[in-house]
């Protein structure tokens, strides 16, 4: 994960990411249990969703703290100021 080095990213938004995962991964695996599957299958459904959803929600999270970043905006603010000043 490449981030503006000022930029100190939580964990926190990472971990309900997991959260949320998890629980629809369990959610995915107590519905599919009522079609009886093979216990493989059921894990492999479970599994998958989670790495599906987890994948998605880091992919979004990760994107909005680029985009929120003001980091950038105050250097390119910054500069211009220098160089109008010369």
């Amino acid at each position: 994960m490449k981030f503006c080095s000022e930029c100190h990213v939580s964990p926190w938004p990472f971990a309900l990411v997991t959260v949320i995962a998890a629980v629809i991964a369990f959610l995915t695996w107590l519905i599919t249990g009522l079609s009886q599957p093979e216990p493989m299958v059921r894990l492999g459904a479970g599994l998958a969703m989670f790495v599906a959803v987890e994948g998605t929600l880091v992919h979004y999270v990760i994107s909005c703290i680029r985009r929120h970043c003001r980091h950038r905006e105050t250097r390119i603010n910054t500069s211009r100021h220098l160089d109008s000043r010369a």
